[in-house]
């Protein structure tokens, strides 16, 4: 292959992976550099004239002309007066002989061994030019093209033809997608597999949810409503709690819109998860009951990492909602854990017994599935038909028999 063929096989690679011409000749450069030292042991004396636009490789070697018996004959740019005359007669020690170097005098194996290097340059920069783009792009939205549907993950194509990875641990539970179709995710990291960066994307993310909000509400666009904080159970429900800067401004009723009009888009890129929007306040007590609703809390009891709420029995079970969902979604949002009671009338206290006199009889684990559903006292058990409490709870029939049993014969006893 000759020069002119090499160059312009290489410059037109390089332009379909959108590298620019200076760094086209600096990576040209440094190749042939690199082949000299291979063959000559060095590259000092050499110059590389590089024309892109007519695919042109120019390859100049200068040395000095000195005499047969100096002692620096062998030096790499230095030739003996001999050697010089068999060039060009005329020489005279003291000139510089500059000759052309041919690209099929480097012979067949340093030419393959440039077109290597010359790919691996390239790959190299892709590599570089992926990470330094998405690097600036975490916590960004983008649209990519679904590629390839594997056992673990997704691959998908941006604009670019880059490769970015959806795993299934970032996908929502009841995602399903087919090869063609673009998806919209968060950038949420970028990892490296034997040095390829993987740019790894999310849907589960609260962030993803954050920039769907900036992208449909217009006042969070213009900073007049801000968002709080997002907590999610991907799939299921998701709260958010957003303020606004104008007093003249609903904030909850901004980011729903009428009749539901912009908080429905979101929901249905969400596989319509559940999104309660909740207006952010200092007030502890206040944002507490505003993120536990449905439910209406009497009072709280505050400590220093953990709250108290204490509801009426039939608000317990929707405070802590299907699977201990909504409680645990509104502890992550104030951050702090949410401790349920039930606020039994002073009168009636003293017909009732708290399950926690029942440690005996009754084995831990099961007192606290018990709790975690908002039960807390023999009659609050018993008030409950045995089915509801079968759908509510882990627990064998069998075992829920024997609570029933026990709890009754401590209140009739």
């Amino acid at each position: 292959m000759d020069s002119n063929k090499l160059v312009e096989s290489f410059a037109e690679f390089a332009k379909s992976k959108n590298i620019d011409r200076p760094t086209v000749i600096r990576i040209l450069e440094d190749v042939f550099r690199a082949v000299m030292i291979g063959k000559f042991g060095n590259s000092d004396n050499f110059d590389i004239i590089i024309n892109l636009d007519k695919g042109d490789l120019q390859i100049w070697r200068f040395r000095e002309v000195i005499a047969d018996d100096a002692a620096d004959a062998g030096a790499p740019n230095k030739i003996p007066l001999s050697e010089a005359r068999k060039i060009e007669a005329d020489f005279e020690i003291g000139e510089e002989l500059s000759e052309e170097i041919k690209i099929s005098d480097f012979g067949r194996r340093l030419i393959v061994t440039a077109k290597q290097m010359l790919i691996q340059k390239i790959r190299e920069l892709e590599k570089e030019a992926l990470y330094n783009k998405y690097e600036q792009l975490v916590g960004c939205l983008v649209s990519a093209e679904v590629n390839q549907i594997l056992s673990k993950e997704i691959i998908l194509l941006d604009d670019e033809n880059n490769e970015l990875f959806l795993p299934n641990s970032e996908q929502i539970p009841k995602d399903q997608f087919k090869k063609g179709e673009h998806i919209r995710a968060v950038i949420c990291r970028i990892t490296f597999n034997n040095g390829i960066p993987r740019v790894i994307l999310s849907r589960t993310s609260p962030l993803f949810l954050e920039r769907l909000f900036e992208n449909e509400i217009p006042e969070i666009q213009d900073g007049l409503i801000a968002i709080k904080k997002i907590v999610r159970d991907p799939g299921a429900r998701a709260k958010v709690a957003v303020e606004t800067f104008d007093d003249r401004i609903d904030p909850v009723g901004a980011c729903v819109g009428i009749k539901g009009s912009r908080i429905h888009g979101i929901t249905k890129e969400l596989q319509y998860e559940n999104i309660d929007i909740i207006n952010y306040t200092d007030n502890l007590e206040l944002y507490i009951a505003r993120a536990l609703n449905p439910a209406c809390i009497n009072r709280v009891e505050q400590n220093d990492d953990r709250v108290s709420v204490y509801l009426d029995p039939d608000q317990v079970a929707l405070a802590i909602g299907k699977g201990g969902q909504n409680i645990k979604l509104a502890g992550l949002l104030i951050g702090k854990e949410i401790d349920v009671y039930r606020d039994i009338p002073t009168h009636l206290e003293q017909h009732d017994i708290l399950l926690t006199e029942f440690s005996d009889t009754i084995e831990p684990w099961i007192l606290e599935e018990l709790h975690k559903v908002g039960l807390d006292s023999a009659r609050s058990v018993l008030a409950l038909p045995k089915a509801t409490l079968e759908e509510r709870v882990d627990l064998e029939e069998e075992t829920i028999d024997e609570i029933y049993a026990i709890l009754d014969q401590a209140l009739n006893s």
